[in-house]
């Protein structure tokens, strides 16, 4: 029985390129500016970050592949600190931490080959395919295939060679998903390299998870065809002067199932994915905390004075006004999103008539407001466990909505606000809720009982982004993230 029976890849088409990327796409100029200032200022501390993340890279690919496995505080100082063997310790991992540290070299190895084919401008070729295969696997001698009869066996792993066998995998069902037959490798390559070099003027994003996705539809090797079709979506964003994203362990799934929507047809989800992974990526080098950095690396004096140079100037930069119309763009998904939580909240309102008579009210808040330092603790504390960096140097915006039944209070609140240590002209939007139990009738802005966050994902926007692009896609956002604070708040009734 087959699952999936193979076909020849199909270029980028024009439902590809369809695919609404548009609250992300500013955010490259974005960030390809702030990368230079931060070159100016602290290459080091943009360097070291570019380090851990290809480190994360290099652990959580092999995990995927379920190469091995590592617990998440062995990961976090190998990440940090290096692919050491003594910080591996007893019963973090599953198999030897020599042969771990092995894997993990070969995948940081082929990373920095990537890094180095951007930098001289080497085309993409089945050779330099082949390097990547070769290095990425180095350490790896043997692997499974299948005969002509179905039989799994042991063979010799060809490094930086196609496949001479079937590798097409049997599913826990029975059925096979088939890959490309090693006959058909080579042609099947030949269409995808020579396809992919035309693809320079199109979204970066949707070519990386069109490369990705074509390239495990052909499997082109015995063994480590996952890892590197990840590796070439790495070199497409890299060639775009974006970072390399990193599908974490606990994304398994969700990229699987992608993978799985991109053979049916349907390269969004896919897309989507990689978008919000680059999204993350970028936010985190944004908030890398520049002055610690240095700090490890120069004396106290020299460091200060340096820090107040360089804060001098970054400040005088700042001021420029170019990059604070991402304000008025605040403004805008503000008054968007109040519209969005009045119309929610006045169904709501109906929907608990029937415990008591409810109130709601819904305010604005900001600087144009007076009160745009209310909820910085909740903004902060959300924004810091994804280490992202909230500035509220910056304007901040709200939304904040109430509604009251009996002693039950629900205060669900959007949050437009900077992100990044320096001004960048990118800010994000974020909403939570607040579940208290009202002991009289004044309402105390620190009464909170419960907190809980009601956007899993973060909505960026930079002061590129132009209204008509993101008006549905906002929409969307905030309809999700008001369904998550109003079914918390009905399971508390």
């Amino acid at each position: 029985m087959t699952a999936h029976q193979w076909k020849p890849i199909e270029p980028l088409s024009d439902r590809d390129r369809a695919i609404d990327l548009a609250a992300i796409q500013p955010l490259y100029e974005s960030w390809r500016a702030a990368k230079k200032k931060l070159l100016d200022t602290s290459p080091a501390s943009l360097k070291k970050f570019t380090e851990r993340q290809i480190r994360r890279l290099s652990v959580e690919t092999g995990i995927l592949e379920r190469l091995y496995d590592l617990d998440r505080g062995t990961t976090e100082a190998l990440v940090e600190s290096g692919f050491m063997e003594e910080l591996i310790s007893h019963g973090s991992t599953d198999i030897g931490s020599s042969r771990l540290i092995d894997l993990l070299h070969d995948q940081e190895a082929a990373v920095q080959l990537v890094i180095d084919c951007v930098t001289r401008k080497r085309s993409l070729t089945h050779g330099v395919v082949h390097e990547f295969h070769a290095i990425m696997t180095r350490h790896q001698e043997t692997t499974e295939a299948v005969d002509q009869h179905g039989h799994r066996m042991e063979i010799a792993l060809l490094r930086g060679r196609y496949k001479e066998q079937p590798n097409s995998p049997k599913r826990p069902d029975g059925s096979i998903h088939e890959y490309c037959p090693p006959l058909q490798v080579e042609s099947e390559m030949d269409n995808l390299l020579r396809w992919y070099k035309t693809y320079d003027l199109e979204d970066p994003v949707i070519v990386s998870a069109w490369l990705h996705h074509r390239f495990t539809q052909i499997h082109p090797y015995q063994d480590g065809n996952g890892r590197l079709g990840r590796l070439l979506t790495t070199l497409v964003l890299l060639r775009s002067d974006l970072l390399p994203l990193v599908i974490d362990r606990d994304l398994r799934t969700p990229y699987l199932q992608a993978l799985e929507a991109a053979d049916a047809g349907d390269l969004t989800d896919l897309a989507d994915l990689f978008a919000r992974l680059e999204r993350s990526a970028i936010l985190g080098a944004l908030s890398v905390d520049i002055d610690a950095e240095a700090a490890k690396e120069r004396s106290l004096t020299s460091a200060v004075i340096s820090h107040l140079d360089a804060k001098l100037k970054r400040r005088k930069a700042a001021e420029h006004t170019e990059l604070r119309r991402v304000n008025d763009l605040a403004q805008i998904l503000r008054s968007r999103a109040q519209g969005s939580v009045d119309s929610a909240f006045g169904e709501l309102k109906l929907a608990v008539a029937t415990i008591d008579t409810p109130s709601v009210r819904i305010s604005e808040g900001g600087p144009d407001q007076g009160n745009a330092h209310w909820y910085k603790h909740q903004v902060i504390h959300s924004g810091g466990e994804s280490g992202r960096f909230v500035n509220f140097n910056e304007a901040h915006y709200f939304v904040k909505a109430t509604l009251r039944v009996a002693q039950d209070r629900l205060r669900f609140v959007t949050s437009f606000h900077h992100v990044g240590r320096e001004l960048a002209g990118i800010m994000e939007a974020t909403a939570f809720a607040i579940l208290d139990v009202v002991e009289d009738s004044a309402e105390q802005e620190d009464t909170a009982s419960e907190f809980f966050p009601c956007s899993v994902e973060p909505y960026v926007f930079t002061h590129r982004t132009h209204e008509d692009q993101v008006v549905a896609s906002f929409e969307r956002w905030i309809d999700a993230a008001l369904a998550v604070a109003i079914k918390e708040y009905g399971d508390r009734l």
